[in-house]
């Protein structure tokens, strides 16, 4: 009987000792310090898979004080339990072996490999779910850094083609046992946990900021639009007029499927708005173009309206560029004397939401409105210095929430890059000569 195969990464070619940078070593999971040591996790840790269907059933879920931990429930490194899924104390008394202690790693097994999180001790006593597996770390191994190792996508990948199942991944103790995995000195394992928690935190605290601000521009959006608040100076009375009389033009795209080529001139469909993603397109000829460019060409100024599939989201055209888009899509050319911008943050309102659903044909799938009914939604109207600043104030307010979405996404890209040099010690956080 053949030895099990060793849970490594593969390496098809001999390393030139030339390419090894000094102090570091070639190992079967890549160069490392030479103070480093590759162990398997099987010799340093004891797994717990969670209790099977027998030992806990659907039917047992009450609202209780147990929370138990299921793979959906492992999000972004954390533990979020729901109410739905948890025990009363009585119960989980009987599945003692299964509970949670502070400083252990519970893994899904199920689905997406490397969601993993560390038991925190407000945590203690909640139940490993059927579907994960507890990791419990022995002296010399630092719970945080071992997740990390876990979540890694050398480490994901080594899994997931280990792992076993034919409809789903299924991750099992004897796959952990074998993972071969690097273990710097305990000094340096925390190092590195306690850098990447920092980061994390940061990354936690914009997610909040980028929320806060969205609320307050909702609400700011809620006084505004409707002219519950005035902006200091205007007091002249709103109108309300129908989206038709605000535009001198609504037409939906083209009707007939489009042939498809490999690169061309863009072509704009739902998924384009409501992804708010504009670079990943769909290509027509030039040619094909030609033909459309009449009625289906957006132009800097204009909006575009999801009409089928999705009802309402919109996109202010900010851009010049040869697009066509396709019947999915309403196009919104704008009057001179209508601020395009102010009737854009109109649009992003739960007012105009709601009118335009409520034009809808109901009982379509999938949804859908007639172009006809579009022109019928109300919107109400300042006078154009108004406008204006209406919608000036809130530009800034989106373009303060981008910058900060910007921000987190770079952070989250250098934590990226910093995960891959802390976890392969390219990037020393403890001098190699320091004694833990």
């Amino acid at each position: 009987m053949s030895a099990p195969v060793a849970l490594v990464e593969t390496h098809r070619h001999v390393r030139d000792e030339a390419e090894i940078p000094p102090g570091y070593d070639w190992t079967e999971i890549g160069d490392l310090p030479n103070d480093w040591s590759v162990i398997s996790l099987g010799d340093r840790a004891h797994f717990r898979t969670g209790p099977f269907g027998s030992a806990l059933h659907k039917s047992d879920y009450t609202n209780g004080d147990v929370p138990v931990i299921n793979p959906m429930h492992i999000i972004d490194n954390k533990l979020i339990p729901t109410e739905s899924m948890t025990l009363v104390e009585e119960a989980a008394k009987q599945l003692a072996e299964f509970r949670l202690r502070d400083g252990d790693i519970i893994i899904g097994r199920r689905g997406d490999m490397g969601r993993c999180a560390v038991v925190q001790p407000r945590q203690a006593g909640w139940l490993c779910g059927t579907g994960s597996l507890i990791v419990r770390c022995a002296d010399g191994l630092v719970p945080e850094f071992i997740q990390r190792v876990l979540s890694s996508p050398r480490v994901v990948a080594a899994i997931t083609d280990a792992s076993v199942g034919s409809t789903m991944t299924n991750l099992n103790q004897g796959v952990l046992a074998r993972l071969r995995v690097q273990s710097p000195p305990e000094k340096e394992q925390r190092a590195i946990a306690e850098a990447l928690a920092d980061v994390d935190e940061l990354i936690g605290v914009l997610e909040k900021l980028i929320a806060k601000k969205r609320a307050i521009k909702q609400g700011a959006m809620q006084q505004l639009l409707t002219g519950k608040t005035r902006l200091p100076g205007f007091e002249t009375a709103w109108e309300s007029r129908t989206l038709g009389e605000l535009c001198w033009s609504i037409t939906d795209g083209t009707h007939f499927t489009p042939h498809y080529v490999d690169d061309g001139v863009p072509f704009y469909s739902v998924e384009n708005v409501t992804a708010d993603n504009f670079t990943n397109t769909k290509f027509i000829s030039a040619r094909e173009h030609k033909l459309l460019i009449k009625r289906c060409k957006p132009e800097k100024g204009d909006i575009l309206l999801t009409r089928i599939g999705a009802l309402g989201d919109t996109k202010f055209v900010d851009w010049n560029i040869d697009a066509s888009i396709y019947v999915s899509l309403a196009l919104l050319k704008v009057k001179d004397h209508v601020d395009a911008r102010y009737l854009y943050c109109y649009t992003k309102s739960k007012h105009f939401v709601e009118d335009l659903e409520a034009r809808s044909l109901m009982n379509a799938s999938p949804k859908k409105i007639n172009m006809g009914d579009i022109g019928s939604v109300p919107v109400p109207v300042p006078e154009l210095e108004e406008q204006h600043a209406i919608a000036a104030v809130l530009s800034d307010m989106d373009a303060e929430i981008a910058a900060l979405e910007r921000r987190r996404e770079k952070t989250k890209s250098i934590k990226l890059g910093m995960t891959q040099s802390l976890l392969t010690g390219r990037v020393r956080l403890v001098n190699p000569e320091s004694k833990a």
